[in-house]
C-alpha cells in the first residue's frame, strides 16, 4: 500500500511530528511504501532524512490562516497527490487535515485525518473554538475516517456534532520503547531529586506555573530541568531570576538526547493548559518515572493513581503537595514508576499504535 502522509510544520519537532515520523518508521518496516509532505522547510526534514524516509516540501502550506498561500498549499496538495497517487492520505494536524481532505476530495482519493488534540477544545479562546468548531463540521465528511489520540478527543468531537461516533476511531498514540538501551538509574536514595519537563515554551505548557510552585518550596531537595526551546523560554529564564530559584533550575534548550535524560531522572513532570495526548507523558512512562501532570484533555488516559499524580487547572496546592510527596519518598517514586513502565507496556507501546492505524487504513480502503 502507498501512504502519502501530510503535515503543516515542519520547523518544529511537537507531538504530531515525532507521532508522524515513527509511523511512518514502522510502516516502512511493514513494507508499506510510504512519503511525506510537510509545509516549509525545517528540522522535520533532517530528521526524516535521518530515517531514510522520503519527504517533499509544500511551500505554500503555512499555519497562521493566510487566505493567498492557502489557495496555492491546495493546488500544491492536488498536484503531489497526481504525482505519488497513494492508496491512502494520512493527514496531520489542523490546516493540512482542512487543505488536504479538499485536495483528496477533488482527486478521489481516500485519506484519514488524525486529531492530535481538537482546536476546539477546553482552554482555547471562545472565538477559535467556534472558528475550528465550524470549519472542523464542514471537513468531517470528506475523510474516511477520523482518529483520535483519545477519547477524551473522541467523546468531545461528538458532543460538538463534529461527526457521528461510527467515523472516528480511536488510536491512543503509542511510543518506541528505549529505556533498554539508554539504561535507568533512578528509584534510589538521593540528596537531591532531578525533576525533568520536556515541551517546548508555548502555549499550551505551563513551564512559569511550574517554576513559581517550586518558589515556594524553596527548602526541597530538588532539581528540575527544562528540556526545550521556544518563544516563551527567554520569559522562564527571566522568570526563575525574580524568583530566586536558578540555583534549582536547569534550562537544556532543545535535546537530542532526550533518552538519556529521561534516564537519568526521577520524576517526570508536565503542566498544561489543554491536551490532546501527550507522547512525553507515554515516553516518561516507559522509563519508569513516575509522572505529575495537568489534568486536561487525555492526559488522564494515560496514567492512574498507580503511576502518577493528576493535578487541577490551577490548584498549586496539589501541585506543592505532589512535589513534596514524591521528592522525600524513595519507595513512592519505585512504586509509581514500576507501575507507570507497566502500563505503558500494557497500553502504549508503538507497535500496538501502528497495529490499530492499520486497521483504520484497511475500513477506509475497503470502503472506497
Amino acid at each position: 500500500m502507498n501512504i502519502l502522509f501530510v503535515i503543516t510544520r515542519s520547523d518544529v519537532m511537537g507531538g504530531a511530528s515525532v507521532h508522524l515520523l515513527d509511523l511512518a518508521v514502522g510502516l516502512k518496516a511493514k513494507k508499506y511504501n510510504v512519503h511525506i509532505l510537510a509545509g516549509e522547510t525545517g528540522i522535520l526534514h533532517q530528521q526524516a532524512a535521518a530515517r531514510n524516509l522520503s519527504i517533499s516540501t509544500v511551500q505554500s502550506l503555512v499555519r497562521q490562516i493566510h487566505p493567498l498561500k492557502d489557495v496555492k498549499a491546495y493546488f500544491e496538495l492536488t498536484q503531489a497527490i497526481a504525482k505519488f497517487k497513494p492508496d491512502l492520505v494520512h493527514l496531520h494536524s489542523s490546516k493540512a487535515g482542512l487543505l488536504g481532505r479538499l485536495a483528496c476530495k477533488a482527486s478521489g482519493t481516500p485519506c484519514v485525518f488524525t486529531a492530535h488534540g481538537w482546536a476546539f477544545t477546553e482552554g482555547v479562546s471562545a472565538k477559535r473554538r467556534f472558528l475550528y468548531k465550524w470549519l472542523e463540521r464542514w471537513a468531517a465528511p470528506l475523510a474516511g475516517k477520523i482518529i483520535t489520540v483519545s477519547e477524551y478527543d473522541r467523546k468531545l468531537a461528538i458532543k460538538n456534532d463534529v461527526s457521528a461516533a461510527s467515523h472516528i476511531s480511536l488510536v491512543h498514540n503509542g511510543v518506541a520503547d528505549k529505556a533498554q538501551e539508554a539504561g535507568i538509574v533512578h528509584h534510589t536514595e538521593k540528596p537531591v531529586v532531578r525533576l525533568i519537563m520536556v515541551a517546548r515554551f508555548e502555549q499550551p505548557k505551563d513551564q512559569q506555573r511550574l517554576l513559581k510552585v517550586l518558589s515556594t518550596l524553596k527548602t526541597l531537595p530538588c532539581h528540575i530541568e527544562f528540556v526545550g526551546d521556544g518563544p516563551e523560554l527567554p520569559n522562564a529564564k527571566l522568570l526563575s531570576k525574580k524568583l530566586g530559584v536558578c540555583n534549582k533550575v536547569t534550562f537544556s534548550g532543545a535535546r537530542s538526547d532526550v533518552p538519556l535524560r529521561l534516564a537519568n531522572a526521577d520524576v517526570f513532570i508536565l503542566l498544561s493548559h489543554w491536551e490532546g495526548l501527550p507522547l512525553t507523558i507515554l515516553e516518561a512512562m516507559s522509563f519508569g518515572l513516575p509522572i505529575i501532570a495537568s489534568d486536561v484533555g487525555g492526559v488522564h488516559e494515560t496514567i492512574d493513581e498507580k503511576c502518577g499524580f493528576l493535578v487541577p487547572m490551577n490548584d498549586d496546592r496539589v501541585l506543592s503537595d505532589a512535589l513534596k510527596s514524591l521528592v522525600v519518598s524513595a519507595l513512592l517514586r519505585a512504586d509509581m514508576g514500576r507501575a507507570a513502565r507497566e502500563r505503558y507496556l500494557q497500553y502504549f507501546t508503538l507497535q500496538r499504535m501502528i497495529s490499530d492505524t492499520e486497521q483504520v487504513y484497511r475500513e477506509v480502503v475497503k470502503s472506497t
